[in-house]
């Protein structure tokens, strides 16, 4: 016993030792492991993206194979059908009514300045405080709407510049897009397989209890993922199907197009719906001012709702998070990750919160600690 318990410490020692060099070698040459690491990455991430892929269309994707009782391939057409109208509503309906209003907006903009300028100087006329106040601020009327229209055209070339390195990077990302696409689909199609194979490979080479501790967080977080992303989407859908109605109701311009872009920026967590109050009051602030106020009104209403109802109980209670640490995700992730850690942050967080919940509950049951210790004093 002794002599197993000595070769144990010598394994150990030895085990240490060689982390310590391999971590030493590392330091060493930090710069040329972290450029492997890089170019590794860049080789695999199409094949991670196309993970990516399959693990979102997987969720529609099963839902019809088990709901509807659908065939695989069936159930996959129609979930790629879905998919390619939510593409269809954002490319044709509101990318080209966005660049419309900016070029509209690009020939007002100098016209704008002079109309603030004509009413500034009729409001002088009427009232003397006013004229002091302006003065006082020193502005260049003319000078300034120079510099705007001089800013606008430096940005116009700087894009025309930019035109090369531009069709670079689409087409880049569109071989990314294809290669990843095609391996989503072999994912889809072959998902109970790839599972048995990897179950496998984690059985072989790890002790069994280590296994069925990573195989049960591994089905955790692919639950919770998932329950996040169905949330997510019915929020979304949710929070737009308002938007549309009620702007609708109040006869306010854009209604069907604002709403879709709400629903698809609302997709990115608690903050998200505050791109489509930009995008809305751009489009409507063109037609009429006056209406751009009343739907800013309606918006923070409506964020109201949503915030205090919808959001906490349609996706917190998907992931099984509290309301305010589905909050406190969304704040932390955005500050460490910016917009993908805020959409990946509540699961991930959902994740660990459960997992220590359940360590919390075990340790009480292990300590026979009675209920009465934790429960909220009346008094």
């Amino acid at each position: 016993m002794l002599m197993n318990e000595i070769k144990q410490f010598k394994k150990t020692i030895l085990f240490t030792i060689l982390i310590a060099i391999s971590f030493y070698f590392l330091l060493l040459n930090l710069s040329f492991v972290l450029g492997t690491i890089s170019y590794l990455f860049s080789v695999i991430y199409p094949f991670l993206f196309g993970a990516a892929i399959a693990f979102i269309l997987n969720i529609p994707m099963k839902t019809f194979e088990k709901k509807l009782k659908m065939k695989r391939i069936l159930a996959f057409l129609l979930t790629l059908i879905c998919f390619v109208v939510v593409v269809f509503l954002v490319l044709f309906l509101v990318i080209p009514e966005l660049i419309s209003t900016i070029n509209v907006l690009i020939v007002q903009i100098p016209k704008a300045f002079y109309s603030i300028q004509e009413m500034v100087e009729q409001y002088e006329e009427q009232l003397p405080a006013f004229v002091e106040v302006t003065e006082s601020l020193n502005i260049n009327w003319s000078k300034l709407s120079e510099e705007v229209v001089a800013f606008i055209q430096s940005v116009g070339s700087g894009v025309l510049n930019s035109t090369f390195s531009i069709v670079s990077g689409i087409t880049s990302a569109v071989i990314t897009f294809f290669v990843g696409f095609t391996f989503s689909i072999y994912v889809l199609f072959q998902k109970e397989k790839l599972a048995i194979q990897m179950k496998k490979i984690l059985y072989a080479f790890c002790p069994l209890t280590i296994s069925d501790r990573i195989l049960k967080v591994t089905t955790l977080t692919r639950q919770t993922f998932e329950h996040f992303l169905s949330g997510q989407c019915v929020e979304a859908i949710i929070l737009g199907s308002l938007f549309f109605l009620t702007m609708s109701i109040f006869r306010l311009p854009y209604a069907l197009l604002v709403g879709v872009a709400i629903a698809v920026t609302a997709l990115i967590p608690v903050f998200g719906a505050f791109i489509g109050l930009l995008i809305g009051t751009f489009l409507i602030v063109m037609v009429n001012p006056m209406q751009a106020l009343g739907f800013v009104i309606l918006f923070l209403v409506l964020q109201q709702l949503e915030g205090n109802l919808i959001y906490p109980y349609v996706v917190g209670g998907s992931v099984g998070l509290p309301s305010i640490w589905v909050l406190a995700a969304v704040t932390i992730g955005g500050k460490l990750f910016g917009i993908i850690g805020m959409f990946l942050f509540i699961p991930i967080c959902s994740v660990f919160y459960i997992l220590f919940r359940e360590h919390v509950l075990q340790r009480i049951k292990q300590k026979e600690i009675p209920e009465v210790k934790w429960e909220a004093d009346e008094s």
